[in-house]
């Protein structure tokens, strides 16, 4: 079993930053594929904002590049997602998942809203 916990959410105003983390506990053999989706408000959709890929480099949406940074540590089973210059529209409660053989895991979310 494995869980993902996300923390770092909250209020910012545009152009501000913000740091999301998730630590991932249970047992995991790797961290590979984890990664950020979004929902906003009023959306069923999530959307894919950052993983890290199989070959250990990271894939961003187009929306993000370039603002949103996505960071990992294997001792600590973490990833964080360092997001700058924000913009209203990334309002949203971001999930934080993990793909497995046969299951993938997501975190509760983190609400984070951007006021204009």
């Amino acid at each position: 079993q494995v869980q993902l916990v996300e923390s770092g959410g909250g209020l910012v105003q545009a152009g501000g930053s913000l740091r999301l983390s998730c630590v991932a506990s249970g047992t995991i053999f790797s961290i590979n594929g984890m990664g950020w989706y979004r929902q906003a408000p009023g959306k069923q959709r999530r959307d894919l904002v950052a993983a890290i890929t199989s070959g250990g480099g990271t894939n961003y949406a187009d929306s993000v590049k370039g603002r949103f940074t996505m960071s990992r540590d294997n001792a600590q089973n973490t990833v964080h997602l360092q997001m700058n210059s924000l913009k209203p529209e990334d309002t949203a409660v971001y999930y934080c998942y993990l793909p497995t053989p046969g299951v993938t895991y997501w975190g509760k979310g983190t609400l984070v809203t951007v006021s204009s």
